[in-house]
């Protein structure tokens, strides 16, 4: 009788044991426990810009910090680094809140008192799927099949019939979403103008539609849009709403906008073509100051600060609802090997085949190349035979190969327009910022004095060990719960 092999018990003491395990996790906690920390090999210091010396602390140590370094990858992705996604959404927080309520990051807390909305958009139907809905009065509904699903039953989302469901519109659709949106804010500015007698040309001499978007994955596979609408003065959020802006008159031109939505897809499969446009279901709330403990009202008017932290959490999201990839990938064979559910699988294989290239039928009539068998120079589309006589398809502008593992959602999860608020950039270099005058004041100088000297190279991505990705683990999950009791703390007192 063969007995299983016991797992190494010891594995995790004996790098604890080990005599570089505190450096390694002092560099590990600079980085909140990042799972795919930057290895850096190089120099930092300030100095005296007249001697050069490097300058001391009170403490007595120099100013610099030289040899290997952790820097934190940033992936905005909870199942890839909850650490780096934890800052990412709470720069999303940051970014939402100032554009509702103003006060910081130069956005003037008058923004509070203007036009604004919290809309969803959603999808339209691709044929029936199971779910667990629920009546007007909150109690629960059986779904179509007859069942009373449990929240986390994974039929959830599932087709009720996989055969008769339109994968290929489902596809295209979050293809072209972006497009929709964008095509979505175009109407809302023109039904906006012909609402206080503009035309769209002199519109943007009256008012300016700001906005920030983020993309919510449902189990179905497809996206949700929830985005908060504001109504500003041509000058962005600095300036007064005209007087004819009104939420009312805003929510109105929503409505309208959201039914006039069209996009046209390309040729496709026998020339056919699709026309896309949002789902049947559009929410829309207006918004109202934070109040102490209360977030919605009877009437559906939602708080800026829960706005701000729906947003902040679903931009850290990436298709783990869908049950998907958050990896890009490679072959087709590959979406075979993923712990998924088949409906899943179906839209990759679709995303993946539609974005697959059409082979030159006059070059390579028997679909494949042969070196020397053609002159495919003389043919204009089909300029070299270094691609192997594949041109691209009709839908090759849309790349969709590239985003399989998004289930063809090419976007951005969280977007805005360009006065809504501050930018992810500007919080990076605020944070920066603060974190240099923190040490100039430790050091009792001004910046004009000193000199930095900067200058890393990087030398790996990533933990050596296995043992040590689970120690960062448990480091930035020791690090979260300290900041969330913190955070409680800090509400409680």
């Amino acid at each position: 009788m063969v007995l299983p092999t016991l797992p190494d018990v010891d594995r995790l003491k004996r790098r604890i044991q080990s005599p570089d395990y505190r450096d390694w996790r002092a560099k590990v906690e600079n980085v909140y426990g990042c799972l795919h920390p930057v290895r850096l090999s190089g120099l930092w210091q300030i100095t005296d810009k007249t001697t050069g010396e490097v300058l001391t602390r009170p403490d007595g140590r120099p100013a610099q910090t030289s040899g290997h370094i952790m820097s934190p990858c940033g992936n905005r992705r909870e199942s890839v680094c909850p650490a780096c996604s934890d800052r990412y959404a709470a720069d999303a927080f940051h970014l939402m809140r100032a554009g509702l309520s103003g006060g910081s990051k130069g956005v003037p807390t008058s923004v509070s008192e203007k036009p604004r909305l919290f809309v969803t958009l959603t999808a339209p139907s691709f044929g029936p799927v199971h779910n667990r809905r629920t009546t007007s009065s909150g109690k629960l509904a059986p779904c179509r099949c007859g069942t009373y699903h449990h929240e986390h039953d994974p039929k959830i989302g599932q087709p009720l019939d996989p055969e008769g469901y339109d994968y290929t519109g489902h596809v295209l659709w979050q293809a072209h979403s972006g497009k929709l949106w964008n095509v979505f804010t175009t109407k809302l500015r023109r039904h906006l103008a012909r609402a206080a007698g503009l035309t769209i040309r002199d519109f943007g001499n009256h008012a300016r539609l700001s906005y920030a978007k983020v993309a919510e994955f449902q189990k179905r596979g497809t996206i949700h849009f929830h985005a908060v609408i504001r109504l500003d003065g041509p000058d962005g959020a600095v300036d007064t709403t005209p007087p004819w802006g009104t939420a009312e008159l805003l929510a109105a031109a929503v409505t309208a906008a959201h039914a006039d939505t069209t996009v046209t897809t390309p040729k496709f499969g026998d020339g056919q073509v699709l026309e896309l446009s949002w789902g049947e279901q559009v929410d829309i709330r207006p918004v109202r100051p934070a109040e102490a403990h209360r977030f919605e009202d009877d009437q559906g008017t939602i708080s800026d600060d829960r706005i701000a932290s729906y947003v902040a959490k679903y931009a850290t999201k990436g298709t783990g609802k869908s049950e998907a990839a958050d990896r890009p990938i490679r072959s087709r064979a590959q979406i075979e090997h993923l712990r998924t559910t088949e409906h899943h699988k179906q839209i990759m294989r679709t995303t993946w085949d539609l974005g697959a290239p059409e082979v030159c039928p006059d070059c390579h009539p028997n679909g494949e190349h042969q070196a020397g068998a053609c002159d495919c120079t003389t043919i204009d589309h089909c300029a070299t035979c270094d691609n192997g006589g594949w041109i691209p398809g009709p839908l090759a502008e849309l790349n969709l190969r590239r985003w399989t593992h998004m289930l063809a959602f090419r976007g951005h999860f969280l977007s805005k327009s360009r006065q809504y608020s501050t930018t992810f950039k500007q919080l990076r270099e605020d944070r920066q910022t603060w974190r240099f005058e923190q040490n100039l004041e430790e050091l009792g100088v001004t910046a004009d004095t000193v000199a930095v000297v900067n200058h890393w190279d990087m030398t790996s991505v990533g933990h050596n060990t296995d043992e040590e990705r689970e120690l960062a683990a448990a480091i930035a999950d020791r690090t979260r719960q300290a900041r969330k009791h913190r955070y409680a703390t800090e509400r409680k007192d």
